[in-house]
C-alpha cells in the first residue's frame, strides 16, 4: 500500500489511504441528527490501530496463552511471539547489541521505571510533558530560551555547574510539534559525562528512530501513540543501571530464585518484567512498527509536511488565532499545530468542533503546563494534530469550522461540567459497543 505525496503548494490533494487505518470511514452523529466522517486531529493524544494491527489481533486471540513457561503449544507460539516483538522493537530503533528492550505500558510507565535506575541527577528542559518532569526523583531544571542554540548554552551552563548522571529530552514536543536535534543534546550530555534519555512519544510515530545515530543512551515510547492502541510501551536503552536497579514489579518472573531469606533477580529485561505480559500489546506494537518500516518514512514524512503546512497556514489565517512556537529555529516539526484564541474558551471551541461537525481536537495545557504556560498568553490551547491517514480534506474542514465558530460562535447551547463543555441537549446516539449490567 502506498501513500500518495502532495507538495506543499498543492491546493486540493486529498490523501486518505482508506485500508491503513482500523477507523477508516467511521461516522459520527452530531448535534440534530444526522452524522458526518469523522476528522480525527488528536492523533498525539492516541492514535487509532493500523488494519494490519487490529487483523494481527484477531489472528493471535486464538493462540493466546501463558508465556515463556508454558509447555502448551499455544504457550510456545506467544512467547515466541514476545520475544520477536522485542527483536522488532529493538532493530525498528536501532538499538545497539548490548541494549536491552523492556516492555512496560507506555510512556510514562518506561520513564518511571528508567527514573528507579538513574544514579545521580537528572536534568530536563522546561518544555517537557509532565512524563518526563515528575518522575526524576533528584531533578535539575533548565528553561528552554527562544532557541535551540541559546538552550544548549544554558543546559551545558547547567551540566558545568554540578555533575549530572542524565539529561531527559523530548525529541519532539507534545505542545508545539518541533523536533530537537537530539544528537546535539547528545554529544553535550557525554561531554560532561551524562547520559541521555529520549522521549520519542511524539517522534516514534512521525519519524524514523536510530540510537546508534544519534548516540542516544535510552528511548522510551508508546504503542497508543504508534498506531498500536493495546497498552504497550518500551524502554530501550543501556543495561547496567537497569540490572542493578530494585525490581520495578516483585513477583515471578522476575526471579532465578526465592528462599524464604534471600531472592535472587534476573538482569534486564526480565528483572523489571514480572508477571504475565501484556502479549496483545506488545505483539500488535510490534507490528505496528513494522507496518511503519513498510510503508517507508520519505513518503511519510513528505505527506504529513504538505498537510502541517497547510494547517498551520490555514488556522494562523483566521482572525483572533494564533499559532504556538517554542522556538525560532527548531529544525523540522511533526505534525502538530496549536493555537490560542484572543477571546472565548478553547474547550467551547472544541466541543463544538466535535458536536456540530465531527471535528476531534484537542483543548488544554497538553500535560506540559511549564511549556505552555511560558510560551502562550491565554490560559488554555487548541490542539490538532495529523499523522497517517490525515488529508487535506480533514484540515480543510477543520480550519473552515474553526473559523465558523471563533467568527459567530457555535450554532447551539452549551454548558460547563466538571468534564468540560457540554451541549445543553445533546441528541447524539453511542454506539451500543458494552454496556455493564
Amino acid at each position: 500500500m502506498s501513500i500518495a505525496v502532495a507538495a506543499p503548494s498543492t491546493a486540493r490533494e486529498t490523501m486518505r489511504p482508506l485500508a491503513l487505518l482500523a477507523d477508516a470511514g467511521l461516522e459520527v452523529p452530531v448535534l440534530g441528527g444526522g452524522r458526518v466522517a469523522h476528522t480525527n486531529l488528536d492523533l498525539a493524544a492516541s492514535a487509532p490501530a493500523l488494519a494490519t494491527v487490529a487483523r494481527t489481533v484477531g489472528d493471535l486471540l486464538p493462540w493466546y496463552s501463558s508465556v515463556h513457561r508454558g509447555t502448551g503449544f499455544p504457550s510456545e507460539v506467544v512467547t515466541e511471539l514476545v520475544e520477536d516483538a522485542r527483536a522488532v522493537v529493538s532493530r525498528h530503533v536501532g538499538a545497539r547489541d548490548r541494549d536491552v528492550v523492556v516492555f512496560t505500558r507506555n510512556t510514562t510507565d518506561a520513564l518511571n521505571l528508567l527514573a528507579t535506575a538513574v544514579p545521580g541527577d537528572v536534568v530536563v528542559l522546561d518544555i517537557e510533558h509532565h512524563a518526563n518532569l515528575l518522575p526524576w526523583r533528584s531533578r535539575r531544571l533548565v528553561v528552554a530560551a527562544d532557541t535551540i542554540e541559546e538552550t544548549l548554552e544554558r543546559l551545558a551552563v547547567e551540566l558545568a555547574s554540578k555533575p549530572a548522571a542524565l539529561v531527559a529530552v523530548t525529541g519532539a514536543s507534545n505542545v508545539t510539534g518541533e523536533l530537537l536535534p537530539v544528537a546535539r543534546f547528545a554529544a553535550l550530555a557525554h561531554a560532561y559525562g551524562a547520559r541521555i534519555a529520549v522521549d520519542a512519544a511524539q517522534l516514534l510515530p512521525h519519524r524514523a528512530v536510530d540510537l546508534g545515530e544519534l548516540d542516544a543512551d535510552y528511548l522510551v515510547c508508546s504503542g497508543h501513540k504508534t498506531y498500536a492502541p493495546y497498552g504497550a510501551g518500551a524502554l530501550i536503552g543501556r543495561a547496567d543501571w537497569l540490572d542493578v536497579a530494585p525490581a520495578y514489579l516483585s513477583g515471578g518472573g522476575a526471579v532465578s530464585n526465592v528462599e524464604l531469606e534471600r531472592v535472587a533477580w534476573h538482569p534486564s529485561p526480565e528483572r523489571h518484567e514480572a508477571g504475565t505480559p501484556n502479549v496483545l500489546g506488545i505483539v500488535s506494537f510490534a507490528a505496528a512498527l513494522q507496518e511503519l518500516e513498510r510503508l517507508g518514512p520519505d513518503a511519510r514524512v513528505a505527506h504529513e509536511a504538505a498537510l502541517t503546512e497547510r494547517l498551520e497556514r490555514g488556522a494562523a489565517s483566521i482572525d483572533g488565532v494564533r499559532v504556538i512556537h517554542g522556538f525560532t529555529d527548531a529544525p523540522g516539526r511533526v505534525g502538530i499545530v496549536t493555537v490560542q484564541l484572543e477571546r472565548g474558551s478553547v474547550g467551547l471551541v472544541a466541543a463544538a468542533l466535535s458536536a456540530e461537525h465531527g471535528v476531534s481536537v484537542r483543548a488544554g495545557r497538553f500535560c506540559a503546563h511549564p511549556f505552555f504556560d511560558r510560551v502562550a498568553t491565554r490560559a488554555n490551547g487548541l490542539r490538532a494534530s495529523l499523522g497517517l491517514g490525515s488529508s487535506s480534506d480533514d484540515v480543510d474542514r477543520f480550519v473552515a469550522a474553526l473559523s465558523s465558530i471563533v467568527a459567530d460562535g457555535p450554532t447551539s447551547t452549551y454548558q460547563r461540567t466538571g468534564d468540560g463543555w457540554k451541549p445543553v441537549a445533546d441528541d447524539r446516539p453511542k454506539p451500543q459497543i458494552f454496556r455493564a449490567g
